[in-house]
């Protein structure tokens, strides 16, 4: 299945969302969403009901710390939710929402200049209206566009990360099922092969056999972006295996594909005892990874992926509150 008509229903809430205020956007939020719409975002807004409960949390402050937002928008599928059987269908938008960035936001200093906040969302449409929304964006990442970086340096790198290398993927029309059923085994594939790991000789075994080697992996800020199944090695999957201990998979709230693409959520994927030293921080309290990740399949293998984790959550859990002027002096050792 196509899934046209609930795509259309997304479009048209985006297309509203262009042209609303901060005095109108519960209305235009309430105009394609169920009276009861379930809202997951990141901390410090969490789950949220209703249009005025999602507008008075997150789109109101955000339309009024910035202004001629745009939706920058770089992938966009659909598909049914192999986590439910099948039975229900998601919608994925990934971007930016760019904007001048004129007044605070959570306390973070306007810049007056060019503000790019990363996003991913799913949205769950059912009876030709969203009754369910998660909403990730990276805060970290727009700290680290206004000069207000909290942490150290992170391992991989800052940038205001690109979409796909193939720039295809807006799906806003049907495609072949097959493709997406393609590309939705792989990441199943993919998922096994991280959870036993230890079967294979080394960590390049493990990836050679889902990723070409010239990867990209699009990371969240607090560990970065890199390149190459080498430096993801380097710069990501060993801080991440030999930083933490006791990791237990919790499971996706969705996943789905459509051709190329594909993605998942969970509300939280992971749980994690945090060692000394990861994200250069000292050890600390175990805590939960509420994580999305989208791919991009290039034949056999995948090709790109880009990660957003709620780390404001995840460092709250520890103790440690961004938004209330934490920060970690640049020179702890990694």
């Amino acid at each position: 299945m196509s899934h046209q008509t609930e795509k259309d229903l997304i479009r048209a809430h985006h297309a509203a969302l262009h042209n609303a205020t901060s005095d109108t956007v519960t209305s235009v939020l309430a105009a394609h969403t169920a009276p009861d719409w379930h809202w997951r975002g990141m901390h410090p807004w969490h789950e949220q009901r209703g249009a005025e409960a999602v507008a008075a949390a997150f789109w109101r402050p955000f339309l009024r710390a910035m202004t001629r937002v745009q939706r920058r928008e770089d992938v966009f599928f659909a598909g049914a939710n192999q986590i439910d059987d099948f039975a229900s269908v998601w919608v994925v938008s990934m971007g930016h929402l760019m904007g001048l960035f004129d007044a605070p936001f959570l306390g973070i200093r306007p810049t007056g200049r060019i503000t790019m906040l990363r996003y991913a969302e799913f949205h769950r449409v059912a009876q030709g209206r969203i009754v369910e929304t998660a909403f990730f964006c990276d805060l970290l990442h727009l700290m680290q566009q206004a000069g207000q970086y909290p942490l150290p340096p992170q391992t991989g790198a800052h940038l205001v990360q690109p979409g796909p290398a193939t720039h295809d993927g807006l799906l806003h029309g049907p495609t072949d099922p097959e493709e997406g059923a393609q590309t939705l085994d792989l990441i199943c594939r993919m998922i096994g092969a991280i959870n036993d790991h230890r079967q294979f000789s080394g960590p390049e075994d493990e990836l050679a056999l889902h990723w070409h080697d010239d990867m990209c992996w699009w990371g969240p800020e607090g560990i970065g972006a890199t390149q190459g199944i080498p430096r993801y090695i380097a710069q990501h999957q060993k801080p991440f295996r030999t930083q933490i201990a006791d990791r237990a998979f919790n499971g996706h709230v969705a996943r789905l594909a459509e051709g190329s693409y594909g993605g998942f959520f969970g509300w939280p994927n992971l749980s994690v005892t945090p060692l000394d030293g990861f994200m250069g921080l000292p050890a600390g309290p175990r805590g939960d990874m509420r994580i999305v990740d989208i791919y991009r399949r290039d034949g056999d293998k995948l090709a790109e992926n880009w990660i957003f984790i709620d780390m404001l959550h995840f460092l709250n859990m520890r103790g440690l509150d961004v938004l209330a002027g934490f920060s970690v002096d640049a020179s702890v050792d990694q």
